[in-house]
């Protein structure tokens, strides 16, 4: 019998984060645009310098309706028929707005290229922004604030953010209105809105995938080259502040099995040094299943389903730095309220004492670092990650660095990243569960003032 030699390995092939190319069309839109050969499906997304800290007083959420009333038709097209060409295009669209700023996102073929970015030119320059369709969106925002509160994650984020920041400050308000501002918005409001904020001059676009025999600049003028509008300086944050000093706030809800648990406090964000140890020492953290508030919590207490530890950035500051939220969030059963948070303290104050081990550090750095090429497979990941960048003006190699860092961070730097981003006397902890079961041995624990409010 002929056996055939056994094939060899060969040598990996070495990644990095994709580096995206830079251009600027005649209209000022500022280009970032990636070629990944073979990614036939095209991942758009453009970012749009309308903050909501901009959003006229009395009237959150004008921003969110904006957003959505994107697709609702434009100069020449009903909100029907614009949905009928996104399809025969193969494309999909939607936007939405957030702290720093509104972002709408195509995905298209290759092949359809040009149909789909003429389509989300057509919608940026000229949106129909029909009244009949202001107060459909107005109305569904409406119905989704009646279920918001009732989710208790839901409730306990309005809750924490409330607590955190001051009442003039945006942040402190949920992102997409309160049911006392949006009811207040109307067709003339939103317009008014667009007129402000939505030109080219201020924003940016990513686009990523398959850019064989393209010529990007000379469609991109054709089609989003087109949109017009005045100059206009980049808009600016006030610096973020928060009072995290260690406190508990009880969301009341007689009657509840379950209580919802966020923690949390403002940190350093993506601006920091410390960023890349703060992410690995908080996936050592929360971060999986194997994690250490994963290991005690869920597999030695069975308190829980999971628990996870993350920190999200809010918004950059005018001087080029910025703060994220950094929080604990989970559910237990109430009568397991006090004991689990009792453990997640201890959890806490052990980490700050012993440090993490070699061997927590290796399996967060395979992961993370491991997981990228995966993770960025598609052109999507790959254009949303390049506009997170942009929103919070950062260098376009800013993943690229981190993903370096945390493949040569050591143990101590990841111990000491997350013991800094998570001392135990400055979370301000949100319970959103029965009172009258869990207060009272809140309160024992000492570990900060309980109040209770009522949902």
């Amino acid at each position: 019998m002929t056996f055939h030699p056994q094939p060899t390995p060969g040598t990996p092939t070495p990644w990095a984060f994709p580096a995206p190319q830079r251009l600027t069309l005649a209209n000022g839109l500022t280009v970032l645009h990636c070629d990944r050969p073979g990614q036939q499906l095209v991942a758009v997304e453009v970012l749009i310098d309308a903050p909501l800290a901009a959003e006229p007083a009395g009237l959150d959420g004008v921003a969110t309706i904006l957003a959505r009333a994107l697709n609702e038709g434009t100069d020449t097209l009903t909100a029907e028929q614009f949905a009928g060409e996104l399809e025969r295009a193969g494309a999909t669209m939607e936007a939405h707005a957030d702290h720093p700023c509104i972002r709408a996102v195509l995905e298209v073929p290759a092949s359809r290229l040009e149909r789909g970015l003429t389509l989300l030119a057509d919608a940026l320059r000229a949106p129909a922004l029909p009244a009949e369709e202001i107060e459909r969106l107005v109305a569904n925002r409406l119905d989704e604030i009646t279920h918001e509160l009732a989710n208790p994650a839901r409730r306990a984020a309005k809750a924490l953010y409330a607590e955190l920041f001051a009442a003039e400050d945006r942040l402190s308000r949920p992102r997409s209105g309160s049911a006392e501002t949006v009811q207040g918005i109307d067709r003339a409001a939103v317009k008014a809105f667009y007129d402000a904020h939505v030109r080219p001059a201020t924003s940016t676009l990513v686009i990523v995938g398959d850019l064989t025999g393209i010529e990007l600049p000379a469609l991109l003028e054709s089609t989003l080259g087109r949109w017009t509008g005045d100059q206009a300086a980049p808009s600016s944050s006030a610096a973020v502040t928060a009072d995290d000093h260690g406190r508990v706030v009880i969301v009341d809800r007689p009657g509840s099995v379950q209580t919802q648990l966020l923690i949390g406090r403002v940190g350093p964000d993506r601006h920091d040094p410390s960023w890349s140890a703060q992410i690995l020492g908080t996936y050592c953290l929360g971060g999986t299943l194997t994690s250490r508030l994963d290991r005690v919590l869920r597999e030695e207490k069975g308190y829980t389903y999971g628990v996870r530890a993350f920190a999200q950035p809010l918004r950059s500051n005018a001087d080029g730095s910025g703060r994220a939220l950094l929080a604990i969030s989970g559910s237990v059963d109430t009568e397991s309220t006090a004991p689990a948070l009792k453990d997640t303290w201890e959890i806490l104050r052990k980490l700050a004492a012993e440090g993490l081990t070699d061997g927590e550090r290796e399996e967060a750095v395979q992961f993370l670092v491991g997981v990228a090429p995966l993770k960025y497979e598609t052109a999507g990941s790959v254009a949303a990650t390049l506009a997170d960048q942009v929103e919070q003006d950062l260098p376009d190699d800013f993943q690229a660095e981190v993903y370096r860092q945390l493949a040569e961070l050591t143990t101590a730097a990841a111990t000491a990243g997350v013991v800094a981003a998570f001392p135990p006397e400055q979370l301000v902890t949100v319970l959103v569960g029965d009172a009258s079961v869990i207060a009272e041995d809140v309160r024992k624990l000492g570990v900060g003032e309980v109040v209770v409010v009522t949902s």
